[in-house]
């Protein structure tokens, strides 16, 4: 593959400031300040209309922004418009293929864009083939492609130029499950390569396993941005924790309310109860001493786990542009 241009180590991956994007009196992008390190997955959350697609587009230079500024690997999107091209792969969520081109004429043609010589690109094309697993389709024709081989033959086509920032717009939009833990499987392989990756999908469930941080995005805004596992932190809800007893389920619901520490309990359908507890490291000892000594025995306790699905149904309202 082709030696993309050198960047200082020091330089963030993406760095927006103030970034706003405005159709008329309706602004799709307000003040975005982002910041996505070299190396990261990073998970791009938000309801349609968001604002997530204009951010990409913006990064990837097909869009102006209205006010503000955004910078790839140091070069402002606006006035350095081939330079960030170069060092970007962008895969809008729905793309057109020439479905009567074989695979390989297809990679070829994009490496010919790419002012890749011809000497190379046989080597090139194979090695995204065998990246993305469609070595075998390699004669094959688009049309005759499953959704799925499509959509990885979609990320080969991004790839043929070495780029260092990957744009992935919905990249497992409708795909079936076994098709999007594959794609999942590629770009986490590419980010071990050294790729940094934006990825917007509404499949929270998976970019809660595969990104190391994330940010959500509602009505143009930016609500959170950090560590994957960081996000409880800043929900004002608390941190949730499970409890199970052996006796009087009732008088254990009330002793748990009375904690100066409770910021909520209240009894599930299993029969167990979940206390959300205040602070950013809470300790359930407390509440396990007042219920033990409330004459109740303890069966169990453990924090409840509390997925991206969840956290972004509590930070957001559903609000659309």
């Amino acid at each position: 593959m082709s030696t993309p241009p050198i960047t200082p180590p020091a330089v963030p991956a993406v760095q927006t400031q103030a970034l706003s994007r405005a159709y008329g009196e309706m602004k799709a992008l307000e003040a975005l300040d982002l910041v996505v390190n070299r190396g990261d997955l990073f998970g791009f959350i938000g309801s349609n209309g968001a604002g997530k697609t204009t951010t990409l587009r913006i990064l990837a230079t097909f869009l102006p922004p209205s006010a503000g500024s955004a910078f790839v690997l140091g070069h402002n999107v606006v006035s350095s418009v081939n330079e960030v091209r170069r060092l970007i792969g962008y895969m809008p969520d729905f793309f057109g293929v020439y479905k009567e081109m074989e695979v390989t004429e297809y990679l070829d043609f994009f490496g010919a864009c790419y002012r890749i010589p011809s000497s190379k690109r046989d080597k090139t094309v194979a090695d995204v083939l065998e990246l993305v697993g469609l070595t075998e389709k390699r004669g094959a024709l688009i049309g005759a492609l499953s959704r799925g081989m499509q959509q990885r033959l979609g990320l080969a086509r991004v790839l043929i130029h070495d780029p260092q920032l990957l744009l992935l717009d919905e990249p497992a939009s409708g795909l079936d499950p076994r098709a999007r833990i594959e794609m999942m499987a590629v770009l986490q392989e590419l980010q071990r390569m050294g790729k940094t990756i934006i990825i917007s999908s509404h499949i929270l469930s998976e970019l809660q396993s595969l990104c190391n941080r994330v940010a959500i995005i509602e009505r143009g805004r930016l609500i959170y941005a950090g560590p994957t596992q960081g996000i409880r932190s800043q929900m004002e809800q608390g941190f949730a924790f499970l409890i199970a007893v052996s006796g009087d389920v009732p008088a254990a619901l009330e002793i748990c309310r009375r904690q100066p520490e409770t910021l909520s309990a209240s009894l599930r359908d299993d029969g167990r109860i979940q206390v959300r507890l205040s602070g950013d490291t809470p300790d359930p000892s407390g509440l396990a001493a007042a219920l033990v000594g409330g004459g109740l025995r303890l069966t169990g306790l453990r924090e409840e786990e509390v997925g991206l699905e969840e956290v972004f149904m509590r930070v957001t309202r559903g609000e659309t542009q």
